[in-house]
């Protein structure tokens, strides 16, 4: 199955504080190597939102069928200084298997789940 995910964060006056120099040299020191760690089975694209909405600043939209490929990227993201010196904060978390009522509809033509 693919899953796909969508991560809101919300960057913090601190981060907004930074130049765009300082922000893009901690972008790519210490989150573009976690992506690109996991691209070969989390695939990201990135969305500001902060002029549509109040509650958070951007999000992520993921997409993997290896759930704990995205658990561990989430886990290595904390351990950068971006999230853990406070320059960004999670936000909500959605999750939606693609297309999966095909996928239950093909399980139960196969007799998985029926009784």
């Amino acid at each position: 199955m693919k899953y796909g995910i969508v991560l809101t964060y919300t960057v913090t006056p601190r981060w907004l504080a930074l130049s765009r120099e300082e922000r893009n040299a901690m972008r790519a020191a210490h989150l573009e190597p976690v992506f690109a760690a996991y691209a070969d089975r989390v695939t990201a694209r990135f969305f500001d939102a902060e002029a549509f909405n109040g509650r958070f600043s951007d999000f992520v939209v993921l997409e993997t069928e290896d759930l704990g490929a995205y658990y561990f990227l989430v886990e290595a993201l904390r351990d950068t200084p971006v999230i853990s010196e406070g320059y960004l904060a999670f936000g909500e978390i959605f999750l939606g298997v693609e297309d999966g009522f095909q996928a239950y509809e093909q399980a139960q033509g196969n007799g998985m789940g029926s009784r």
